[in-house]
């Protein structure tokens, strides 16, 4: 069973701050650009992506070793890395800065238009739900739309995540197919993750703004946020 969870220290210990990192920078973005449309919905999302990276790439780097420790040995009696920040420290010390940050270049042309079709998703998808603060079915919208936002930016750069982790060589001798293997799981993972993470901002925000009138519906609580700041 400790094998499902090789390398979850990174991941607990970045996902919160990529997520306000994430939210927080598109919002600032959604109001330095004014008008909200569809295109400043995906330009600010990119701009939330493209820096998330500088916290994401590391993360997913001592994820990834994490994982790989141990492979192929029915038992390690001397572990390299003793957790995610112990396999960080290691690597910088190892190879520097740059190190730490291998890869960085595939992560940045992922997560910057992945992000994009993210934000861009839930936004059209809450307008289409028609989420009114009083409507009984409001979590469930949400669920829905933070769910197939998260499935739509994977479905929109899958094939450059597995870039990420395999050589030119992989299409040559498998072909197009090599570009979606693990897609499934991946998919599986992403719509309950993003449905949560979405459906529990726009309520924490909601909850928020009780005090300055209230909401009439979920336009108004986009992660832009014309009027709040995370």
């Amino acid at each position: 069973m400790s094998g499902l969870y090789k390398g979850i220290g990174s991941p607990m210990m970045g996902l919160t701050f990529i997520n306000a990192i994430v939210f927080g920078v598109q919002g600032n973005v959604m109001r330095m650009l004014g008008a909200d449309t569809p295109l400043h919905q995906f330009l600010a999302g990119a701009a939330a992506g493209l820096i998330q990276c500088v916290i994401c790439c590391p993360m997913e780097l001592a994820k990834t070793r994490m994982q790989m420790q141990g492979t192929g040995e029915k038992s390690t009696s001397r572990k390299m890395y003793k957790n995610s920040l112990d396999c960080l420290i290691r690597i910088y010390r190892r190879e520097g800065f740059r190190g730490t940050n291998r890869g960085m270049v595939t992560t940045v042309i992922r997560e910057t238009p992945g992000f994009g079709v993210y934000f861009l998703t839930y936004d059209t998808l809450t307008r289409a739900l028609g989420c009114d603060a009083d409507d009984g079915y409001i979590i469930p919208k949400l669920l829905l739309a933070g769910g197939m936002s998260g499935t739509a930016s994977w479905l929109s750069t899958y094939p450059v995540d597995v870039i990420n982790g395999r050589s030119q060589q992989s299409w040559r001798r498998e072909g197009w197919r090599v570009f979606t293997r693990g897609l499934t799981s991946t998919l599986l993972r992403a719509f309950p993750v993003n449905a949560t993470t979405f459906a529990t901002v726009t309520l924490f925000l909601m909850y928020m703004r009780e005090d300055d009138g209230g909401v009439k519906d979920c336009e108004s609580l986009q992660p832009n946020l014309q009027h709040s700041s995370l």
